[in-house]
């Protein structure tokens, strides 16, 4: 019972988080093409990690994910607003590379694939 209840805070605290981030984070080095993919807040809701997927070059990714560390205090303080928790977890941020590995691999099968059909 209470993993199904974490699993409802972290995905509240997903869709507060991509709304901070799209509407009220100005930072020069966040990419446009930034994504929450996944949120895990610990049992006792101290501590959060936001992991965070860039569209864009190596050099983008790392200035966004800094951009966000470096903001976590205001984005926490926006995330208290807009979510009704006793206590909102310290939050960092983590590059989720996952997406563009998935990708890597789709290609990478689609090679392989076009290859045998000749």
């Amino acid at each position: 019972m209470a993993t199904n209840r974490l699993s409802r805070i972290d995905e509240e605290v997903k869709r507060a988080l991509a709304e901070i981030i799209r509407d009220d984070v100005k930072d020069d080095r966040l990419s446009e093409m930034t994504t929450v993919t996944k949120v895990e807040i610990t049992s006792d809701l101290k501590f959060g990690k936001v992991y965070i997927s860039v569209y864009d070059t190596e050099k983008k990714r790392r200035a966004s994910i800094d951009a966000l560390n470096h903001g976590a205090s205001f984005i926490r303080t926006k995330l208290a607003r807009a979510v009704d928790l006793r206590r909102v977890p310290e939050l960092t941020f983590v590059l989720d590379d996952s997406i563009e590995y998935g990708i890597k691999i789709s290609k990478l099968i689609d090679d392989v694939k076009s290859k045998e059909i000749k």
